[in-house]
């Protein structure tokens, strides 16, 4: 099935190429050959599709459970404190101090920390920290570990029967364009600054801004403010004006290198993709700023989810 999706998606792509003339107001970056340009779009789209499904993809998340008391016992059903929906009738006891957390497990049930059984209590270590801790449960098809936003702590819950896995609708894109593929400039912040950034569960925190880009269109400039988003790379997060008309509501992500000495980059707006909770209710993805949110409808990359946030 999903080889016939791919062959459609070559399709029209194909046949969307000479199309692209109509843009002559918006001309491409130079030195593309469109051939290539069609293979390797198709090329990304899959591999996006499969980086989605696979068994560390965003589709896993089963659940998300703020941590509200000292002490909370886990477990799938209503007879725990707090109900995983997935997994053993009891998993353990979680419990949270000035600190932090620990988790106990269920005598008799097997729990794994990072791969190796867990015989008793251990501290979980979060996002925020080099190596979070990640245990195991239901013979390694499901994971659970602790996240921080702002002041609060919650679990994250992975599973590989996760309904958002189970029940994935596919992947929906405009046409590849070459016209959105646009030649853009970086320009830096003379002091290091950090952007405020609310993400979709209404917490604040505080990403590294390095810079903006700015590129033309529709004959005037645009700009992004970049977060930093690690490992040489840059990030835009931007909402435009086909937000809620035809793209994921909440804004789309498009992912850049870190620019060389002359600024000089590429901003292939083919590239655009939706955030994690496009497809997961259980997911905390970052807002476009204010400053991201353009008065351009970018017809280009990935359109809005066609089925439903499980």
């Amino acid at each position: 099935m999903r080889s016939w999706r791919g062959l459609m998606w070559l399709v029209a792509l194909i046949a969307f190429l000479p199309g692209c003339q109509r843009e002559a107001a918006a001309p491409a970056a130079p030195d593309l050959d469109a051939a290539a340009y069609v293979r390797g779009e198709h090329v990304w789209r899959l591999e996006r599709e499969r980086a989605l499904l696979a068994d560390d993809g965003w589709t896993t998340l089963a659940g998300l459970h703020w941590l509200e008391l000292r002490a909370h016992h886990l477990g799938n059903g209503d007879r725990v404190g707090l109900d995983l929906g997935i997994g053993p009738p009891r998993l353990g006891l979680v419990q949270q101090d000035a600190q932090g957390v620990t988790f106990t497990p269920e005598p008799g049930v097997a729990v794994t920390l990072d791969g190796n059984p867990l015989r008793g209590r251990v501290r979980m270590h979060s996002d925020r920290t080099p190596g979070p801790t990640v245990l195991g449960f239901d013979d390694g098809r499901g994971r659970l570990s602790l996240i921080e936003r702002g002041d609060r702590r919650a679990l994250r819950v992975r599973h590989l029967d996760a309904p958002a896995r189970l029940r994935f609708a596919g992947l929906r894109f405009w046409p590849a364009a070459p016209t959105w593929r646009l030649p853009a400039r970086f320009i830096a912040h003379p002091e290091a600054r950090a952007l405020e950034i609310v993400d979709i569960q209404g917490h604040l925190q505080m990403m590294a801004n390095p810079g903006r880009l700015a590129f033309e269109r529709e004959g005037r400039t645009w700009e992004l403010e970049a977060v930093d988003a690690g490992d040489g790379h840059l990030m835009l997060m931007f909402a435009d004006g086909t937000s809620g008309h035809g793209s994921y509501g909440a804004g789309r992500y498009l992912d850049l290198p870190t620019p060389g000495p002359d600024g000089d980059l590429v901003l292939d707006f083919n590239r655009a993709y939706n955030p994690p909770c496009a497809y997961s209710r259980h997911a905390t993805c970052p807002l476009p700023p204010l400053d991201n949110r353009l008065g351009l409808a970018i017809d280009a990359g990935e359109q809005a989810y066609p089925g439903v946030a499980l």
